[in-house]
């Protein structure tokens, strides 16, 4: 069973410590367990519990009405302001919720409901992106399970495989994209989301995926007419190591556009010697692509 701290839940939720603590004192929110120190746990319920609360109150329904409502009002006024609203935290707060408590049948029921109402593309930028950062820095600060991590991983990369499978592949295409992701880069779902976005634009793609040797490319470039080289990158910190990496890819391949996405810390750093171009956001794609 999964134990949260109250520091937890002001992580999870937005809402501060000190806050909580009051409103269960005056509202009687949830009855948390206590350690011998008297510090409260949370188990994985009343962590749902608050995701919703928060969900609420962070859409202006105040935090007195909250605590009138039942378990099933709550989530009836959640939904319809869910309905009402382009946000969809949460759909976000609903993956989060069955990401911890290992639940395939829920996750499956709000990812695909988040498709069959938005589209794929939008399912992946307004839900699915913004959910793995969370789940992301929730792993760097060991409040999610490295197993927790790959069991949403795996769904999302599963539904991001039956999309790509779906479209057809132009052949003729002029432009012949290469994904790959380096050594030691192993967070391949970016990268499938490019592969689809590229596919769905008419362009011939071969796809690599993550872990891939510099020399790994070589066999295949020489042969393939590929016009592009296409990276994308999460766990690399070193921009010195990196701005060689882009160099050598610019020195081996002068004839291949290089693409490279990430996140902006990691790609905040000054390229402009370079012959690369650098995508921060995943909307950044589809405009360049438009």
């Amino acid at each position: 069973m999964n134990s949260f701290s109250i520091r937890d839940i002001e992580n999870f939720t937005g809402i501060k410590a000190h806050t909580l603590r009051i409103w269960e004192q005056r509202y009687q929110l949830c009855q948390p367990r206590r350690k011998d120190t008297n510090h409260r746990i949370y188990d994985g319920e009343d962590l749902k519990a608050f995701l919703k609360i928060a969900y609420l109150y962070h859409h202006g329904v105040k935090i007195s009405r909250i605590a009138a409502l039942s378990e099933q009002e709550r989530n009836t006024l959640s939904l319809a302001i869910s309905d009402q609203s382009s946000d969809l935290c949460l759909q976000i707060n609903d993956l989060l919720s069955a990401t911890l408590h290992y639940n395939a049948e829920e996750f499956e029921t709000v990812i695909s409901s988040v498709i069959r109402s938005h589209g794929i593309e939008a399912a992946i930028d307004k839900v699915i992106y913004p959910f793995l950062e969370r789940v992301g820095i929730l792993w760097l600060t060991d409040q999610m399970l490295p197993a927790q991590e790959h069991f949403c991983s795996a769904i999302i990369r599963t539904k991001l495989m039956v999309a790509i499978d779906s479209l057809p592949m132009n052949y003729a295409a002029a432009d012949h994209f290469l994904l790959f992701q380096p050594e030691g880069e192993l967070h391949e779902i970016p990268l499938l989301y490019v592969y689809f976005m590229l596919k769905k634009y008419g362009k011939k793609v071969t796809y690599f995926g993550p872990n891939v040797p510099l020399r790994d490319l070589d066999p295949f470039l020489n042969k393939s007419g590929v016009t592009a080289l296409y990276s994308h990158m999460v766990t690399s910190s070193n921009p010195q190591l990196l701005h060689r990496y882009i160099q050598d890819l610019n020195q081996q391949y002068p004839s291949v556009r290089i693409y490279l996405s990430g996140p902006k810390s990691l790609l905040e750093h000054n390229f402009s010697d370079l012959r690369v171009t650098i995508l921060t956001e995943m909307n950044e794609l589809s405009q360049l692509l438009a």
